[in-house]
């Protein structure tokens, strides 16, 4: 295969490219290596422990998918798969929302905030 064609799923916090960045910074279409980008527009506020928990959940949901043909589908169910786990890690408070963000959407719920029960 001469070019390849570049398969990619992008969701608003995770897109995940069938490629792998060469030393010119270029991105280059593989059939054997995916390139994970977390939360480009930073919206969120990390934690090496969490990064950590989403690329062991990328991990595993690529090894799950493993003998399947590399499809733009296939890329997009792992995406969305991710997607709704970094709303559980904003849900139980691993993550955070960024409000410093350029733009604050809220776009996985609102924040929750915590009530006084002293009233």
């Amino acid at each position: 295969m001469d070019n390849p064609m570049l398969l990619k799923s992008t969701t608003r916090h995770v897109r995940i490219f069938a490629g792998e960045i060469d030393r010119d910074g270029e991105l280059v279409p593989s059939q054997q290596v995916l390139t994970l980008d977390i939360d480009p527009d930073n919206e969120f506020n990390w934690n090496e422990d969490a990064l950590q928990k989403v690329y062991r959940k990328f991990d595993e949901l690529v090894e799950a998918s493993s003998g399947a043909d590399l499809t733009d589908y296939n890329l997009r169910r792992v995406g969305s798969d991710l997607e709704h786990y970094l709303r559980s890690l904003l849900q139980i408070g691993e993550i955070s929302y960024n409000l410093s963000a350029r733009v604050t959407n809220y776009s996985m719920g609102v924040p929750q905030v915590a009530i006084d029960d002293k009233q």
